[in-house]
């Protein structure tokens, strides 16, 4: 099992929805700027009088803008991470191309699709392709852990949903899901049978994430036509003379075709 990494605050902030960090942020300014060196001075101690009154001239200014500043950049990788997974979600919901995907980018189409289903997700993951758990899920009071297997060529063995029940009881999660690429074992289905293990093999993902729905596409914008000949002799050279738009003022007028070979211009009847 892959060993997972060391997290930082600014990586506890940014697998947060960005609202939170937001929020978050202005939450701990205000606590530390005013709400310590206030603590202080209403503590009737001298020396902690003395101490607050030292914290609000400089100490907590800084701290405070620092937990401020973290808050709001991880914030701000949060909702890059949001647009990057809505993005991802949207183009394997209409081309279906899930063993393409890299094992990060598949834990992101994952934590999608469970976002788009109004759960709040936390990406736990991050340390490597494989092993532990890489989403915890919360809804209407539950939590769920989710494991991803980026898996091609192999099944996923009972060993692997022994691991997460183990996990759910260690964690008392409600229930606990592994998504694969691929398959499962016939050992593996029939331990997660009449337990609270949901698995959803790449087939059924495919499916289901269809059922979710991709956001619908951008609208193209139609090309630009070629402007209309119109019968009229250019006034210059005797070619044919079309309709164009002046792109400073907005008025139509005719040119001749052969623009900028031939500057022959008429008034548009």
């Amino acid at each position: 099992m892959a060993r997972k990494k060391q997290q930082g605050a600014l990586d506890l902030v940014a697998a947060l929805p960005w609202p939170v960090g937001i929020i978050l942020g202005l939450a701990l300014f205000f606590a530390i700027r005013w709400g310590i060196p206030w603590y202080f001075s209403r503590s009737g101690n001298d020396i902690a009088i003395a101490l607050g009154k030292g914290l609000a001239e400089g100490p907590t200014l800084v701290l405070a803008w620092f937990a401020l500043g973290v808050c709001w950049i991880g914030a701000g990788l949060s909702h890059i991470k949001q647009r990057q997974r809505a993005r991802l979600f949207d183009d394997q919901a209409r081309n279906l191309e899930l063993s393409s995907l890299d094992w990060r980018q598949f834990e992101r189409l994952v934590a999608e699709w469970f976002h788009r289903q109004g759960y709040r997700v936390e990406e736990t993951g991050g340390g490597g392709p494989d092993g532990g758990i890489d989403l915890t899920l919360r809804k209407d009071g539950r939590v769920e852990l989710v494991q991803c297997k980026q898996w091609r060529r192999r099944q996923v063995a009972v060993a692997t949903v022994r691991e997460m029940w183990g996990l759910l009881q260690h964690h008392k999660a409600d229930a606990v899901w592994i998504v694969c690429i691929g398959e499962f074992t016939p050992d593996a289905a029939a331990f997660a049978a009449g337990k609270p293990i949901r698995l959803v093999t790449g087939r059924e993902l495919g499916g289901l994430m269809q059922q979710v729905g991709a956001s619908p596409a951008p609208a193209q914008t139609p090309p630009e036509t070629a402007p209309a000949a119109v019968a009229q002799a250019c006034p210059s050279c005797g070619g044919k003379l079309v309709a164009r738009k002046n792109r400073r003022t907005g008025d139509r007028f005719l040119g001749c075709e052969t623009y900028p070979a031939c500057r022959g211009t008429a008034a548009l009847r």
